[in-house]
């Protein structure tokens, strides 16, 4: 009788321990997340939905990094500067210059945000701050001195970016990486070409 009583003593304790449990967190509550500047056209995919390939970061060079870093801040600046040039421009062609490099190099930052998500990379998400320089000194311009500034900018600015995606092409160790400096360079080519074109245009 004692075995039954203690028994039920402790059938009615584990219940009401059950009850006291303290209910799991609204599994609905929101979470603040930053979101990249809209005019840089580069976008953050969601880093909690996979994991990352540590061995595949640490595999690459150093001649690799240094790419992928110059690529994507420039890349960043394309697109921020393009916007520019599509307000503050005078000239119809500079105008249309900007619209081609918003377009193209959103396409190119889009292309390598998921090289680095694949790889396990961490590219920068914000200019350095020479580009920044940059970008703030071209904003305070506007008509035929804009225009000017502009198509001088994109002449050196894509010289440049021709040098470095070459340099990755031929010196680089990860193969998608320079599958993508590979890919783009005939785009970066074209660029330089229409932005020469637009440098004659507004002597």
């Amino acid at each position: 009788m004692k075995n039954f009583v203690a028994t039920l003593f402790a059938v009615a304790t584990l219940v009401a321990c059950k009850k006291n449990e303290t209910p799991p967190p609204d599994q609905n509550s929101e979470s603040t997340a930053v979101a990249p500047a809209a005019e840089s056209g580069m976008t953050v995919s969601d880093s909690t939905k996979t994991s990352t390939p540590m061995a595949q970061t640490n595999a690459l060079s150093d001649q690799d990094k240094k790419f992928a870093d110059a690529a994507a801040k420039g890349g960043m600046m394309e697109v921020m500067l393009g916007k520019l040039a599509e307000t503050n421009a005078a000239s119809s062609t500079v105008k249309a210059l900007g619209a081609m490099m918003v377009k193209d190099h959103t396409q190119a930052n889009d292309v390598l945000m998921k090289w680095a998500a694949t790889t396990g990379y961490t590219l920068p998400a914000v200019l350095d701050t020479e580009k920044q320089k940059i970008y703030d000194e071209l904003k305070a311009k506007k008509g035929v001195d804009f225009d000017k500034k502009y198509a001088d900018l994109m002449v050196s600015d894509h010289k440049m970016d021709i040098s470095e995606f070459k340099k990755e092409v031929s010196e680089g160790k990860e193969t998608a990486l320079k599958s993508f400096a590979s890919k783009t360079l005939p785009t970066l080519e074209h660029h330089l070409k229409e932005s020469e074109k637009a440098k004659n245009a507004v002597k």
